[in-house]
Formats: C-alpha cells, sequence, structure tokens
C-alpha cells in the first residue's frame, strides 16, 4: 500500500507540472490581453495567490479522501 502511495504522488505531481507548463503561455497571454503587459507584477501577484490558495484546499481535499478511502478499506 505505501507503495501505491507513492507513485499515485510521483503521478499526481507529474501531471500538475504538466498542466502548470501547458498553461503557462496561455496565462500570460490573457494577462497580456487584460492588462496590456505580462509584466504587471500586482495582477500577477493576485492570480498567484488565488492559485495557491485553490492548490491547497483542492490538496486537502484529496488528502481527506484519501484518508476516507484508507479507513474503509481496513
Amino acid at each position: 500500500m505505501v507503495i501505491v502511495d507513492k507513485i499515485s504522488a510521483l503521478v499526481t505531481a507529474a501531471f500538475g507540472l504538466v498542466a502548470a507548463l501547458a498553461w503557462n503561455e496561455a496565462i500570460k497571454a490573457i494577462f497580456k490581453e487584460i492588462f496590456g503587459t505580462a509584466d504587471a507584477i500586482v495582477p500577477m501577484l493576485i492570480y498567484a495567490v488565488v492559485v495557491t490558495i485553490t492548490a491547497v484546499i483542492a490538496s486537502i481535499l484529496v488528502a481527506r479522501q484519501l484518508g476516507l478511502m484508507k479507513k474503509k478499506l481496513m
């Protein structure tokens, strides 16, 4: 079970990285369209904070569900 947990975590992290890289240019283009430049620091910081909070909440929810699934299996 430990190996499966570790592999699952690694695969999830890998997919997250690939998705983040794929969206990077699209997000830059959106910022350039809305704010006129991709270098606008305040909007970029706000975006980073919102994405970070969303990622933390999603991680907590996934961890809780994994915990519930483990309890059901035991």
